[in-house]
């Protein structure tokens, strides 16, 4: 495991010193009765202290964590445009909020499902914060009918139809069909016939595409994704973490 070589290598520069205490040692200049004697004074080492790769192995964490944070800060910074304001999702919330939420979601996806409830409860509760949705369907065909569909809605009848066919569609635990999405389509009042040609037009197409493609450049490769102000959230983040995130944003 690379992670694990990384924890030794960090861990025997750690022990070197036991092997040469007299001077430097140089581990890419040595004869092989040095080698073994410098690898049996590490493996005694770290039999004796086996804590060192524990601590080895949360350090590469920590800095791992720092790295990937420092590069999803530029990743957002670079895609702001097509992340907060690319014309076409759904933008609900306040519109007018001081922190903007956006979310990367499979209707499909239990995660993002059990993310549902707490997002909305966070969007609702705080009341001033924007939020958007970002069609991302890679969990197979169910979720690709489900998310054309929304985006089809959101196209011909507006983000007050999509925000009532979003909701359903997240809680909806059937097979996505032609039958079952005209018996939404009627739930709400709307054109099914309509709604289901359009669902194979270019221009749905064009959304998924421009969404997928954003995700490639974000490296995105699951859902939920959040991204809030600066910050990437990748994964499912219980409600009071993304609370914490939101008044960490707003305080600086």
């Amino acid at each position: 495991m690379p992670r694990f070589r990384l924890a030794l290598a960090f861990a025997l520069a750690l022990a070197a010193p036991l092997a040469a205490p007299a001077a430097p040692l140089d581990l890419t200049n040595m004869s092989d009765s040095d080698r073994a004697a410098f690898q049996q004074e590490v493996r005694t080492y770290l039999l004796a202290h086996p804590e060192v790769l524990v601590e080895a192995i949360k350090e590469l964490d920590a800095r791992q964590a720092a790295q990937q944070e420092q590069s999803d800060v530029q990743l957002v910074k670079s895609n702001a445009d097509a992340l907060f304001k690319d014309g076409y999702s759904f933008v609900g919330g306040n519109p007018d909020g001081n922190v903007t939420l956006v979310e990367f979601l499979d209707y499909r996806c239990a995660y993002c499902r059990k993310a549902y409830d707490e997002v909305s409860q966070l969007v609702k509760g705080d009341g001033n914060i924007r939020f958007v949705v970002k069609e991302f369907p890679i969990l197979g065909q169910q979720s690709e009918i489900s998310s054309r569909y929304a985006i089809a809605v959101m196209q011909a009848d507006g983000p007050a139809a999509y925000a009532k066919v979003h909701d359903a569609l997240m809680t909806f635990r059937g097979e996505v069909n032609a039958t079952s999405l005209t018996e939404l389509s009627a739930k709400f009042g709307l054109d099914a016939k309509d709604l289901l040609a359009r669902m194979n037009s270019d221009a749905v197409t064009q959304v998924i595409t421009e969404n997928r493609s954003l995700g490639d450049t974000m490296q995105i490769s699951g859902t939920p994704t959040f991204v809030l102000a600066d910050q990437m959230i990748r994964g499912y983040l219980p409600l009071d973490g993304m609370k914490e995130i939101v008044t960490k944003v707003r305080s600086e």
